[in-house]
């Protein structure tokens, strides 16, 4: 009873606060009486102050950040530094160094350019050395648990470094960008106190913010996940080997929901960034020379660009035959092919490139495009993933064995000679032997040229997580893993075998790893070739020569190969449009032959 004697006050509810039916009558009239109530007009003078004061006051917008009615959120700087708790001051660099450590995919790559972009708009300078460091971003994957563990080794590292530098220097910041810091918030910034700062793949224009937050002694966290975010107005800073090539994200995120993939919860549902964003960037890339740009999304093939009332017809997408999704068939917008088109007529000699698809959505559109242009490379990558139609249901990846069979056969009739790649998980949830040697025989029915392969890696939110058991042993999953890898070498030899004694057309990266007396670079079908560094002509069979460089074309004969490179002797310069031109009489290639080649098996990650 003391307890609630004491709790009393706090169910008292003042009168002038009850419905008047529930205030007594006579009160009601001494109010009046003593002229207390305030007159009609000034109660309408107050009632005209107060409305006015809403009026001029902030608006929902002012509390929601990025908030906009366009589709296509735009950031408007003025507007943030007015209405910005944090003065513009306090959030700049003030030449603080800044080093990217980038892990994993493309996608972080261009993550990467994203971010260097806004820090060095905030005054902020770039150091490849972490002694000089202010400020160490690691961008990162999630999509295995291997990944993950070589981030918090990096982390101990950096944490180490960290407690051993001078008191009289700038305490070093560490922050983690993407995958991991959407999936693992708070153990990134608990455990063991080790990161200052999380951005998840949607909030690099706030690490400014967060970053000043951090410089005065506070952890800082923003991991929103956003339904519009697509960095269209920030043009990233692309730093590119040799500057010959570039990475250009058209869209974010992935709606597949495949039972595997922690995609959708660590970068969210997919949006499309404006065409008109993507060709002025495209063209900026040619302005400077680039020669090869790779489009880039976690599902690229699915691009659909809605931001323009022109764009919005009332056509279904069209899929691949035979394939279906988790999601209801989406209608209007620019589509693939649509992008594909105008992006390949900005720089007739600039080769166009795109990752990672997936199988569903390679209508005949897409197909006949990249067959009629010269320039749209012929290689595609293809995910599989497993060769089992039950592996394959249980994946939720929409198609059955023959379906995907179906696909590769219509492909390599519209475009004759293409180089395929892939992509394959060994040991999935209830995978057999017989489910395995169903992958294997698909590895050699097919013929890739490149693999990513890997053992399955449970991840957390998934849906096979919460749905599935992960009942493989590690080591059968690194036996069949094995196995997928032999096989893959063993028909990645044969193809590139086949290619000796032609000629392809090399873009000339720079110079090879192992030997500085050699010359590196790719074909069309993205094989790697290495030849010997020494002038060639200028033309073929003219009697000047020049000397190669990075960013060049260059015709080459091949000599030898393995399952990974080519190895030949670079006959003359060429360009893009001088090679389709004479393709048939200068490479030697059958009649409706190309320059498509092939290379080997790659284990490394991927983007589906």
């Amino acid at each position: 009873m003391e307890s609630l004697r004491t709790l009393k006050p706090f169910f008292l509810i003042p009168q002038q606060w009850l419905p008047r039916r529930c205030i007594p009558h006579r009160y009601y009239c001494s109010k009046l009486a003593s002229g207390s109530v305030a007159p009609k007009k000034t109660k309408e003078a107050t009632l005209h102050k107060f409305k006015s004061q809403i009026s001029s006051g902030p608006s929902l917008q002012d509390f929601v950040r990025g908030v906009s009615d366009n589709k296509i959120p735009v950031f408007n700087e003025e507007y943030a530094e007015k209405h910005a708790y944090l003065s513009e001051e306090y959030d700049m660099g003030k030449a603080r160094k800044v080093c990217f450590e980038t892990y994993g995919c493309q996608m972080n790559v261009n993550d990467t350019e994203i971010a260097w972009s806004i820090l060095q708009k905030k005054g902020y300078q770039r150091t490849n050395d972490l002694n000089e460091a202010d400020v160490v971003l690691l961008v990162t994957c999630s999509i295995r648990e291997k990944a993950e563990q070589t981030i918090w080794n990096r982390l101990q590292q950096l944490t180490a470094m960290k407690r051993r530098r001078s008191k009289t220097c700038v305490p070093m910041k560490i922050g983690i960008l993407g995958c991991m810091a959407e999936r693992l918030k708070t153990e990134l910034l608990e455990r063991e106190k080790l990161v200052d700062v999380l951005a998840g793949p949607d909030a690099y224009r706030d690490l400014p913010r967060l970053l000043a937050v951090a410089h005065g002694g506070h952890q800082a966290s923003n991991v929103l996940l956003s339904l519009e975010e697509t960095y269209a107005d920030v043009m990233p800073v692309h730093v590119a080997s040799q500057g010959c090539s570039a990475f250009v994200s058209i869209m974010r995120g992935c709606d597949n929901m495949c039972s595997y993939c922690i995609v959708p919860f660590t970068r969210g549902r997919e949006r499309s960034r404006p065409v008109s964003s993507i060709l002025e960037e495209v063209r900026m890339l040619s302005d400077q020379g680039v020669r090869e740009v790779t489009l880039l999304g976690q599902n690229v093939n699915s691009y659909r660009d809605t931001s323009e009332e022109q764009s919005c017809s009332s056509n279904l997408t069209q899929l691949s035959r035979g394939f279906r999704t988790v999601y209801r068939t989406k209608q209007g917008g620019l589509r693939f092919a649509d992008l594909l088109d105008q992006v390949s007529c900005i720089d007739p000699n600039m080769r166009i490139r795109f990752t990672s698809p997936h199988p569903k959505d390679f209508p005949d559109e897409v197909l006949q495009l990249i067959e009629e242009r010269a320039n749209i490379c012929k290689q595609i990558h293809l995910p599989a993933q497993s060769g089992s139609s039950q592996v394959l249901k249980a994946m939720r990846r929409g198609y059955t064995r023959e379906a995907y069979l179906d696909l590769v056969e219509n492909i390599r009739r519209i475009i004759p000679g293409v180089s395929l790649s892939s992509d394959f998980i060994s040991g999935f949830c209830g995978e057999t032997e017989d489910d395995h040697h169903q992958t294997l025989s698909l590895i050699r029915e097919v013929g890739y040229n490149v693999g990513f392969l890997f053992a399955y890696s449970m991840r957390n939110k998934t849906h096979a997580f919460h749905k599935l058991q992960d009942d493989v042993p590690a080591e059968v999953k690194q036996r069949r893993l094995q196995e997928c890898i032999s096989v893959f070498r063993e028909e990645a030899l044969k193809v590139n075998a086949s290619l000796i004694g032609s000629t392809q057309l090399v873009l000339v990266e720079g110079e090879s790893k192992r030997s500085a007396s050699d010359l590196c670079g790719r074909s069309d079908g993205n094989v790697k070739v290495i030849f010997p560094k020494e002038d060639v002509a200028v033309q073929p069979a003219d009697v000047n020569t020049a000397p190669v460089s990075p960013g060049d074309y260059v015709l080459v004969k091949i000599l030898s190969a393995s399952s990974q490179s080519l190895r030949g002797r670079a006959l003359s310069h060429s360009s893009l449009t001088d090679a389709a031109r004479h393709s048939e009489s200068l490479l030697g290639l059958p009649p409706g032959g190309n320059m498509a080649s092939v290379t080997g098996c790659t284990v490394m990650p991927s983007l589906t």
